[in-house]
């Protein structure tokens, strides 16, 4: 295993709570700026998209798939998900200074619903590539509501918004901040309550997500078309269709 290594409260505390923060830097600092400059790279390119819209990057730029397999990763993973351990997603979240949009009350099972077997062993690796703290828009969780199972979801205005919908009645003085330096990382479960405020800041927020499943979920082949997902570490268990790995 390498450095990145959780205590044993660290994993009871995911556990209980739905989400983990590690402040610990994820890579070496070499890594880490070389993927910054392939974020920079995929911002320049953008096109039409919006800074928030650049999803599934790795199926773009494969040399993204260094960082999503790697070991400093999932080391972090395997301790909380188990061994056999399956790459779902990547997303790089950027929210530019003063116009950054508002990340919606969500839980993100409710956006793959249908496209997975199960939802119990999910987790996001979210890599903070710029600060983030309360001032330019940090994720926030709601502590504990991965238990909770598929939230009740009202239409939100989806220009202000990254998403069209949020969970109703959702109490924000339960929200907990989860503030990162660059190179830092949470870890949270996808059935978690958690969104972001919008970036009124002068400061630009931007994470990478690393999203993760245990092989025990299918992914339903026929819910999924054109999507990728590779076997990140262990053996696959539920049947599932995965890429090669160069």
């Amino acid at each position: 295993m390498s450095k990145n290594l959780l205590t044993v409260s660290d994993v009871e505390h995911y556990h209980k709570n739905g989400y983990l923060l590690n402040k610990r830097q994820l890579f070496s600092p070499e890594a880490f700026t070389a993927l910054r400059s392939i974020f920079e790279e995929q911002l320049a390119h953008k096109g039409d998209k919006l800074s928030d819209e650049l999803d599934t990057p790795h199926f773009r730029d494969e040399r993204l798939l260094t960082y999503l397999l790697s070991e400093e990763v999932l080391d972090l993973v395997e301790q909380i998900i188990g061994p056999n351990i399956g790459l779902w997603s990547s997303h790089f979240i950027c929210k530019d200074p003063y116009v950054g949009r508002a990340t919606p009350w969500h839980e993100d099972s409710t956006y793959w619903r249908g496209r997975l077997d199960r939802y119990d062993k999910i987790v996001t690796v979210w890599l903070a590539i710029d600060r983030s703290n309360k001032e330019n828009g940090c994720m926030r969780v709601i502590p504990g509501t991965h238990h909770n199972g598929f939230s009740e979801y009202v239409e939100v205005d989806g220009k202000q918004n990254l998403f069209s919908s949020q969970i109703k009645d959702v109490e924000d003085s339960e929200a907990v901040y989860l503030e990162l330096e660059p190179g830092e990382c949470s870890l949270h479960d996808s059935r978690i309550i958690h969104g972001a405020e919008p970036n009124k800041s002068i400061y630009r927020r931007c994470g990478y997500t690393m999203r993760y499943f245990s092989t025990e979920a299918r992914v339903v082949p026929e819910n999924n078309p054109g999507f990728r997902i590779w076997l990140a570490r262990g053996k696959d268990i539920a049947g599932n269709s995965f890429c090669n790995v160069e």
